[in-house]
């Protein structure tokens, strides 16, 4: 296996074609940020981005895609102790909490059917608009769908889902996924015209709730009742 070296390294390997792959699938995956990648590998983002960039042209010829994942790690110790414990995050806590079924109005099996329906189009909803935005095709090689946000797709369409069933204001939501109300009214934006075309009409929610705590906190009571998940 041969490594790829870096100018000005003194010729020491950096990264194998196999760790490249394996960087380009976690970060594509929406796992963690770059930044916690060169962490967990001991390198720089300038390392890990160059790797993403040229693996991901490759990738992109051969149409290869990716499901994302619904475990997204910011510091590299919470992915450390998820993996080597199974400690959870605190996202993770949010997420599952926000899926409940009496917030959704689904089954939680549901849900993750419904977004993983969606996936596919709102990738191609975004790369429609980046293609507007450059006036062309991407040149091969250069960064797509780079996710500075700290919410994944999947979350993105969860916020949308509430928002639909009215359960709270954008304020509320993005208090709660810890993001501006930009980052969710944006979102709701991109999302809600594939759920109308998926024929995604929820009833409306018979209870609203004004503050991210108020949300939580049903959420605890109504977990010991038997809804199915």
């Amino acid at each position: 296996m041969k490594y790829f070296k870096a100018p000005g390294n003194h010729g020491r390997p950096l990264l194998t074609h196999a760790d490249r792959v394996l960087v380009t699938v976690i970060y594509l995956r929406q796992v963690c940020p770059q930044k916690v990648l060169a962490a967990l590998l001991g390198t720089n983002a300038v390392t890990i981005g160059e790797a993403i960039r040229e693996t991901r042209a490759l990738m992109d010829e051969q149409k290869i895609t990716l499901d994302q994942t619904t475990h997204y790690f910011s510091q590299a110790q919470d992915l450390h102790d998820w993996l080597d414990h199974g400690a959870v995050t605190s996202q993770m806590h949010i997420f599952q909490a926000l899926t409940h079924p009496q917030l959704t109005g689904m089954p939680r099996r549901d849900f993750h059917a419904l977004a993983e329906r969606l996936a596919i189009p709102y990738q191609a909803l975004l790369e429609q608009r980046r293609h507007h935005r450059r006036g062309g095709d991407r040149r091969p090689g250069t960064r797509r769908g780079v996710f500075p946000q700290k919410i994944t797709d999947i979350d993105r369409i969860l916020a949308t889902v509430l928002a639909q069933r009215h359960l709270c204001n954008q304020q509320t939501l993005a208090d709660l996924f810890g993001v501006s109300r930009g980052t969710i009214r944006n979102a709701v934006d991109d999302v809600l015209p594939l759920l109308k075309l998926e024929g995604h009409l929820p009833e409306p929610a018979t209870r609203h709730f004004t503050t991210a705590a108020d949300v939580l906190a049903f959420v605890t009571g109504a977990s010991v009742d038997k809804t199915p998940s």
